[in-house]
């Protein structure tokens, strides 16, 4: 037998795969090395980079306050977009005549088209000579060479036809940032002109880009934020768990986003003991009304404690206040004390008893006409008795964010911890939970939800945020209104 014949063949797919690696890996060094390219946006100087990404998307990175993320498009290839520097006179000229903000629009989306277009032919030009050179190195044929470039090119142009196919302009209306938290209102701007039927890519990339303007423009010193007077800005927080942290950060985001009332859905205490009371002392001084319900680690202690504070109402078995001039938010306490092992333990039933008579009390109220915007309750199970009765339920409990529509229409929002989990996952093991909270943005006139922010606390606290924007699907530009949510027929 000959000793060829005794040679293994080679894998079927080894010559393939190979390709494919030279052709990703030259394309990938090929963007590295000049797959960018400056372009004026606006008043701004900005570098545009594709990269290579799983999921798509496009960063804008304002340093040194920190990075936007937009879900803009699903492909295999992120546009980052690096803000560099202002034209002083340009930038000046805006600030102090913001009436030419108008004009503005359009000629940021020319300036974009312009970027992007430039950035395409450049990318190409990149990705080509990248998978050619290295394909020319590894493989030693120019034949080959040129199929790897070849192929590195029809792969960027797919991916770029898939960024065309996927694109989405409204997602500057939920942008998320990741940066300063003193930085977040000021660029990711107030919920006011979420409704509109303009153009929304270029409204919202304007005003991105003159918020960014005003930023640069003081020279790092932030300029007041202006909310809108058509809104109320509502901050809920949840299951504090004597984490003292939570309160300069609770007064933190009152005073940067003028918030005009707190909602705390409960568990602000962790024994519920007479000496953990004096804990809760610094709530008189947040700033802003200040609604709680009783969580299942709080107990009646807390709460007479908490009643006799300034600027503190307690909700229980139904009852409601008004605040803000108008905002009417009811709500009950949990009907368990977990820390009370003398007592056992009721369960999800009791829970759902607890929301049933909040929601027998909405619907007195409503009868009385002086029907609830809100409802809150510690465990979610019992909030979503309220379904139908309030068109928005707030609720804790759990750890863990989350939203969703109820059967009949009311939306139940639950928070995570704003206090980390408290002092007690500090002294466990693994990473402490991420401190968070949510500002709620809810028209005055029909008071219901625009739009709402989760702010996300990790690693230096008061630092470091990261701030994603939402939006009801009703309240998204061309949409139709939400329908009132109703209770069940009897």
């Amino acid at each position: 037998m000959a000793r060829a014949d005794l040679a293994p063949l080679p894998h079927p797919w080894a010559r393939p795969l190979g390709l494919l690696l030279v052709v990703l890996l030259g394309a990938w060094l090929g963007l590295l090395a000049a797959g960018d390219v400056r372009t004026p946006v606006g008043p701004v100087d900005t570098t545009m980079t594709l990269r290579p990404s799983l999921t798509g998307g496009t960063k804008i990175n304002v340093s040194p306050l920190g990075a936007l993320e937009l879900d803009s498009h699903t492909a295999p290839v992120r546009l980052d977009v690096d803000i560099d520097q202002l034209d002083p006179e340009r930038s000046a000229a805006l600030v102090n005549h913001p009436e030419r903000i108008s004009g503005l629009q359009e000629e940021i989306t020319r300036d974009v088209e312009s970027g992007t277009l430039a950035l395409a032919l450049r990318s190409g030009c990149a990705v080509l000579a990248g998978a050619t050179a290295l394909g020319l190195a590894v493989y030693r044929s120019p034949r080959r060479a040129l199929a790897a470039g070849g192929l590195a090119l029809a792969l960027l142009t797919a991916s770029g036809g898939a960024a065309y196919a996927t694109w989405n302009p409204k997602s500057v209306l939920e942008p998320k940032f990741s940066g300063l938290l003193s930085s977040a209102p000021s660029v990711v701007g107030d919920a006011r002109s979420i409704v509109t039927e303009f153009d929304v890519y270029q409204q919202e990339l304007a005003r991105l880009v003159t918020n960014v303007t005003k930023l640069y423009d003081a020279a790092s010193t932030l300029p007041a934020y202006q909310p809108s007077p058509s809104t109320y800005r509502v901050l809920h927080v949840s299951d504090i768990h004597l984490n003292p942290a939570s309160w300069r950060i609770i007064g933190s985001l009152v005073e940067q986003y003028d918030i005009d009332a707190i909602i705390d859905s409960g568990d602000t205490m962790d024994h519920g003991s007479s000496a953990e009371n004096v804990f809760l002392d610094p709530i008189p001084d947040l700033g802003a009304p200040y609604i709680w319900v009783r969580g299942n680690h709080d107990s009646a202690a807390t709460q007479a404690y908490l009643s006799r504070l300034k600027n503190v109402h307690v909700l229980d078995n139904g009852s409601a206040v008004t605040v803000a001039g108008g905002l009417r938010v009811a709500g009950t306490g949990d009907p368990q004390f977990t820390p009370d092992r003398s007592v056992a333990a009721q369960g999800d039933p009791a829970e759902r008893l607890a929301g049933a008579r909040l929601a027998a009390s909405l619907r007195g109220q409503k009868a009385a006409g002086t029907p609830a915007d809100i409802a809150v309750a510690h465990n979610p199970v019992a909030a979503a008795q309220t379904d139908g009765e309030v068109p928005l339920a707030l609720a804790g409990h759990t750890h863990s964010r989350k939203t969703e529509i109820l059967p009949r229409g009311t939306r139940l929002m639950v928070e995570g911890s704003t206090g980390g989990g408290g002092l007690r996952a500090v002294e466990g093991e693994g990473e402490p939970e991420k401190i968070r909270a949510s500002l709620l943005y809810l028209d005055r006139d029909t008071r219901r939800l625009q739009a709402w922010d989760e702010i996300t606390l990790g690693g230096l606290g008061l630092t470091t945020a990261e701030v994603s924007r939402h939006l009801p699907e009703t309240n998204r530009p061309g949409a139709t209104p939400a329908p009132t949510p109703s209770a069940p027929s009897r």
